[in-house]
């Protein structure tokens, strides 16, 4: 207490102590729970069995790198979802961002129809899509059997053939306008002056996109795809709503797997051993790209 009282007389402690409470809350709710989840990996730790719970080293990832043939699957498939969801939100969110910075009329209202679908949740957007691939009601299948693309009712999240393409359309109907806000404010700060003399020289519309448009949006295109990856990853919520991982275990992401097995089999220490080899490899992915893709370097 009188430590405390002789910090309170000191102004140079107060600055501390102004930022005591947010260091309390973010070692409380970040540190906290991911030393713990490091903790859990060098464990076998089942709350309906108690009885078997216990210190085991490194035995949970001997057995996940020697004796789990989902894992690597799991690896794959996660690959695969990232790259497809990362580079068709980034082509088709730089191309509405082209559109959107256009002079048009009702620019505003069609700016924020465009941003709408970032504002709904994993959950609701992964039901909504859910219903519309149906296999008796949903409105895809009546779509394309009246345009004659299909003769009769598929189960689109059921069937393993297109189950993956489905879940990556409904992500990417909630990703892309990430994408199209970013870089729709960086195209804000590009000096209308360099277009002006890219058309004085000659230059059209291709050739003002390769040189200035491109140039000025590769930090922005880096950082975003960066976190994009990131949390396409880590996507759970609309994977888990959609398809469960199913069917065969096609749709089966690494945060997936995880989920099914801490909280589906209550196999918590299997689980946090999962989540801290995800860790690593986002670490070491991030590192690499952020290092080779000349992130904040002046060209």
């Amino acid at each position: 207490m009188i430590a405390f009282m002789n910090a309170l007389n000191n102004k140079k402690w107060w600055p501390y102590l102004f930022i005591a409470p947010s260091v309390i809350l973010l070692v409380g709710f970040l540190f906290y729970p991911i030393a713990n989840v490091f903790i859990l990996s060098l464990q076998d730790y089942n709350p309906t069995k108690p009885y078997a719970n216990g210190f085991t080293g490194f035995d949970n990832f001997t057995q996940i790198f020697t004796g789990d043939k989902i894992f690597y699957s799991t690896l794959v498939i996660s690959l695969k979802w990232v790259l497809s969801e990362v580079v068709l939100q980034l082509l088709l969110g730089l191309i509405l961002a082209l559109l959107l910075n256009q002079t048009f009329r009702f620019r505003g209202l069609a700016r924020a129809a465009a941003f709408l679908p970032w504002a709904i949740s994993g959950v609701i957007t992964a039901t909504m899509w859910s219903i519309m691939f149906n296999e008796h009601f949903g409105v895809i299948n009546d779509l394309l059997k009246r345009i004659g693309f299909i003769s009769q009712n598929m189960a689109w999240t059921a069937n393993p053939s297109t189950a993956f393409g489905s879940i990556v359309t409904a992500e990417l109907w909630r990703g892309i306008p990430f994408f199209a806000i970013t870089l729709l404010a960086a195209m804000q700060n590009i000096p209308g002056e360099l277009y002006e003399s890219c058309k004085v020289d000659g230059g059209g519309r291709w050739r003002s996109f390769f040189s200035i448009t491109l140039p000025f949006l590769k930090d922005t295109i880096i950082l975003t795809t960066l976190l994009r990856a990131v949390w396409e990853f880590n996507n759970v919520d609309l994977i888990f709503t959609m398809t469960g991982g199913g069917p065969a275990n096609m749709t089966m992401t690494l945060p997936m797997y995880i989920a099914n097995q801490a909280i589906k089999s209550n196999n918590y220490g299997y689980g946090s051993a999962l989540t801290v080899i995800g860790v690593i490899l986002l670490t070491i992915f991030a590192a690499l790209y952020l290092k080779f893709s000349g992130f904040g370097k002046e060209e």
